[in-house]
């Protein structure tokens, strides 16, 4: 019997390899490779700040370079390890982020004619230059009454599969017609290791079929060529070049290359798992089921839940798509998210904090440290602010573009500190939109499961969090669940008799854990958090939706009754 697997995680700015031990999760060696192109590997448009791209080459070295180097630390970490064990290989990338490939299975980018050409490149999952398309394709299906969108309750996102094409259509039509078709990079690097390049080998994940590409089986797989001819006819011809099957990411992709094969020093019948998305993959590291919610907090953040797809489930205005098998095989998926957390304080802190304000400490402590430990000492309510967390538009629930931050209640006594706070709040009010949203629709939130770097380096965050959101709040025993998730998928592909494992829910029972440090919430702080949830209420549904019709007249002087009541202002 096998004893490890290989997980590889494609992220926003790199890509990391993870060699777990399948028999406990022990996580023997693991590297990061940076992509090389662009800003901290995402290539912009100096002249559109919707862009975001990626250069396929960077998947490439990366792959190679990350399991090699993990494959050497496993070796250094464990003599017990042997390259020979080595039985299955997961990956999990963004998404989606479609690539452009010929009929060879060669992304344009690599193509003499286009290497210079931004249009040719992979459209990364933040990449939301498509918002105007977004906005026809879902116009054309409501008011045609096609059922397309009912599990993304009833809205397309920039962010998605089609809206991408299409507008790449519109402004590149070179491009476009010299692509034979279009895969996203979950599907593409599996290609890639087992060699099955050619696009009618390539299987597709089911994961970002569904979530992003409207693909369902009640509905015949893709939407139809009437209905994408309606957008374009060459979008319809394109349907016949993309795929009619999705696959869950227990199903082997193939088995490893022989090029690869002897590249690592593997075995040649090391099998390749199906890919899927990151957060997807991460939830099944972090140990989603029902009733847990697993939020992966970084940059953005992704929601997850499961829901055994032997009940019936209502459509969810508002998710990100409700999709069968897309995280765990036998289980409806479903995803909900934010598209700005960890980028909102980032933000903050490169452009709206002075390093002269903190003095001495400024001069050598991380701006983000300094600025926690001083809203830490702030009492809930304090400052006065509250702040809405569309900085980047609003993803779940109003799934809308357009959307933008903002802050109310500031003064000319108001800190940065007490910004960064109100910042943090705002995120997690967010975060509880969605919770509400998933519970109004008969989906239980019992436990949240965070993971991802800031619930692991942030834990004043996590209280705030478990204070707004009223659960209990846990954090994954690993640092890297998507990767794990990933070596999860690999293992369980590579079949019962090398895995011991029958399906992903065994394996995520013997491989799954949680840290000790668990956040509860605290009564006093969940109730002051309470008023001030329900005037983050109004300002995103008066914002965010044209049904409000109440006034914001009374918010600042509620937001000063708070603040001087917690102050002791008499």
């Amino acid at each position: 019997m096998g004893k490890y697997a290989i997980g590889l995680d494609y992220g926003t700015n790199s890509v990391r390899a993870l060699v777990v031990d399948i028999s406990n999760g022990e996580e023997l060696g693991t590297y990061v490779y940076n992509y090389e192109h662009g800003e901290d590997g995402v290539i912009l448009d100096p002249k559109n700040p919707n862009v975001a791209r990626q250069h396929p080459a960077d998947y490439i070295k990366g792959l190679e370079v990350t399991i090699e180097g993990a494959l050497r630390e496993a070796e250094k970490n464990s003599k017990e390890f042997s390259r020979k064990d080595v039985i299955g290989i997961g990956i999990d990338t963004t998404g989606s982020t479609p690539l452009p490939i010929d009929k060879d299975g060669v992304p344009l980018a690599f193509h003499e004619e286009f290497k210079d050409n931004i249009n040719a490149l992979a459209w990364l999952w933040k990449d939301h230059s498509s918002y105007e398309e977004a906005e026809e394709i879902t116009r054309l299906a409501n008011e045609k009454g096609y059922p397309y969108l009912r599990k993304y309750g009833g809205v397309y996102s920039s962010e998605w599969f089609f809206s991408k094409i299409l507008h790449c259509l519109r402004v590149d039509p070179k491009v476009f017609d010299s692509a034979y078709t279009w895969v996203e990079i979950c599907d593409y690097i599996p290609a890639v290791l087992t060699g099955k390049t050619k696009p009618h080998e390539i299987k597709r994940s089911i994961c970002a079929a569904g979530h992003k590409a409207m693909f369902n089986l009640e509905w015949g797989g893709l939407p139809s060529k009437e209905f994408l001819s309606q957008l374009d006819p060459k979008l319809a011809d394109l349907r016949d070049r993309l795929y009619d099957k999705a696959y869950t990411s227990d199903v082997p992709f193939g088995y490893i290359s022989e090029y690869y094969a002897d590249k690592f020093g593997l075995n040649k019948d090391v099998v390749v798992a199906v890919g899927a998305f990151d957060a997807h993959m991460g939830g099944v590291g972090a140990g989603i089921k029902p009733g847990v919610l697993v939020k992966v907090i970084g940059t953005s953040t992704c929601d997850m839940m499961v829901v055994p797809n032997t009940e019936k489930l209502p459509d969810i205005p508002g998710l990100c798509g409700i999709v069968d098998g897309s995280i765990l095989p036998g289980y409806y998926g479903l995803e909900a998210g934010q598209s700005a957390v960890g980028d909102i304080f980032n933000w903050f802190v490169k452009y709206l904090t002075p390093r002269e304000y903190f003095g001495e400490e400024g001069k050598n402590k991380d701006l983000h440290q300094l600025l926690t430990e001083k809203a830490e000492k702030l009492k809930t309510g304090e400052s006065g602010l509250l702040a809405l967390d569309w900085n980047n538009g609003n993803r779940t629930v109003l799934v809308d573009a357009k959307l933008t931050g903002l802050l109310i209640g500031q003064t000319l006594h108001t800190r940065p500190e007490e910004i960064y706070r109100a910042l943090i709040e705002a995120t997690a009010f967010g975060a509880r939109v969605i919770m509400e949203r998933f519970e109004e629709y008969g989906v239980k939130v019992n436990e949240v499961i965070a993971c991802g770097g800031i619930p692991e380096k942030n834990p004043f965050m996590m209280q705030v969090y478990a204070d707004i959101l009223g659960r209990t709040i846990k954090i994954s025993y690993s640092s890297q669940t998507p990767a794990l998730g990933a070596a999860i998928f690999g293992a369980v592909a590579a079949g019962y008799e090398k895995s011991g494992y029958r399906n992903v829910e065994e394996a995520q029972k013997a491989i799954c854990r949680v840290k000790d440090k668990v956040y509860y919430p605290r009564q006093e702080d969940s109730e002051i958090y309470n008023k001030l949830y329900k005037l983050y209420r109004e300002l995103h549904d008066i914002f965010g939706t044209k049904e409000a019709s109440y006034n914001l007249y009374h918010v600042m002087k509620e937001l000063i009754e708070i603040r001087d009541k917690v102050k002791g202002v008499k």
